[in-house]
This record gives C-alpha cells, sequence and structure tokens, in this order.
C-alpha cells in the first residue's frame, strides 16, 4: 500500500473561505485516482483502512479513493503512513500533511498565526515543492 501511494497517491490540503474566526477551513483530503479498470483495487481501499470512499467520475475513465474526515485522517491514514513509510518525494508531502494534521489537532488553525504557519506549509507542498 506504501508503496502504491508513494508513486499514485495525493496529499492535499484545501483552504476555504468560511466564517470561522480566521475567515478560513482548513481541510486535509488523502486520494488515489487511477483507470476505471482499477475501481475494485480502489473500492478495496475503503474496507483495508476502514475509512473513506469511491467517487467515480462521471467524465472521464477514472476513479478517486479519497478520506478528507478529519478523524480518519489523524486516527487511520497518518498514523498507517508513519507505522509503514511513504518513499521519495512523496514522503514530504506526507511529512507536511502530518504536521498540519498536528497543527489542527491542537487547534492551532483557529488562529491567525496558526493559519500563517499551514499556509507556509502548504505553499511547498505537491507540484511547488523545491527540490
Amino acid at each position: 500500500m506504501s508503496g502504491f501511494v508513494s508513486a499514485e497517491g495525493n496529499f492535499f490540503v484545501n483552504l476555504i473561505n468560511s466564517k470561522t474566526k480566521v475567515g478560513k477551513q482548513v481541510i486535509l483530503i488523502f486520494s488515489v485516482t487511477q483507470h476505471s479498470r482499477d475501481a475494485d483495487l480502489l473500492q478495496s481501499f475503503c474496507e483495508f483502512l476502514d475509512c473513506g470512499k469511491y467517487y467515480p467520475s462521471s467524465t472521464r475513465n477514472e476513479g478517486n479513493y479519497s478520506v478528507a474526515k478529519f478523524s480518519d485522517i489523524e486516527l487511520k491514514i497518518i498514523p498507517f503512513f508513519l507505522k509503514y513509510p511513504i518513499l521519495g518525494v512523496k514522503s514530504q508531502d506526507f511529512s507536511d500533511f502530518s504536521k498540519i494534521g498536528s497543527l489542527i489537532k491542537e487547534k492551532k488553525h483557529l488562529t491567525e498565526q496558526g493559519l500563517a504557519n499551514i499556509e507556509l506549509i502548504k505553499s511547498g507542498m505537491n507540484t511547488k515543492r523545491i527540490s
């Protein structure tokens, strides 16, 4: 699973406008997208990780396994990949994802400084990462 996610998984941080004190809501999303012929594989992740959902695309020949519920991210996804580490550059995205998860758990995302820290971490993730 970790090797597969090292190549095909994604760790996203979404910041959306909200009516919170700091004006933003932080949402962590773990996902894996594959061709629709691999729907059974992605659907099996729901049972294997005991969380998430499979979403077939209505416009493309692909499907997506996704976890966005924070308690599942905190209690299932992060611990799984800490126990079974991701390799390669994706490990850095997972590390940043985990740091943001810790900030959310500590309620730091509800402060201006905490949100600024999350935005800074997010700004260097995924395609924005400098080698």
